[in-house]
């Protein structure tokens, strides 16, 4: 399934982000809980560093030309919408916060809007985006699990 040489986090986490893409995709709300919850209890700073390059990567996969605010305000309402009509718990302030996140436009001064954990708005995102871009979400999540691993192997001068 996942690289044997990755550390059990990395491989936890990319079997967790698979699973709950999966789950989002069948619009399985028991399943994506359930695989959410498994990523909440890995180490978040990893997570969301995993989630947030998914994320850029997918962004530029789906908008080869580059993102204008109309494409940002269609990918935030389709992910919604698309989400909606299954996940009860939906917060679309996190897939807002996540989305500007991961394109390194949200402000660090400016209190959290959401206090719900932003994994699962993460997700959502992905799946839709492996959706839009027809990508096949183990290869971004291979490649995101591998260049992080591979950035903290080298050592600062």
């Amino acid at each position: 399934m996942w690289p044997n040489d990755w550390p059990s986090s990395a491989a936890a986490i990319a079997t967790s982000v698979d699973v709950a893409v999966t789950a989002a995709h069948a619009a399985d709300e028991p399943g994506f809980v359930a695989a959410t919850a498994d990523l909440a209890e890995l180490p978040a700073d990893q997570v969301m560093a995993v989630l947030a390059a998914i994320v850029r990567e997918l962004l530029e996969t789906a908008h080869p030309d580059g993102l204008t605010g109309d494409d940002v305000r269609a990918v935030l309402e389709a992910v919604v919408r698309r989400a909606a009509g299954w996940h009860s718990s939906l917060d679309a302030t996190a897939v807002v916060s996540v989305l500007t996140g991961a394109l390194g436009i949200d402000d660090p001064d400016e209190p959290e809007t959401s206090r719900t954990n932003p994994q699962p708005a993460a997700v959502l995102l992905i799946e839709y985006l492996a959706d839009l871009s027809k990508t096949p979400p183990r290869q971004p999540i291979q490649r995101a699990i591998n260049e992080i691993a591979r950035a903290e192997t080298v050592e600062m001068p």
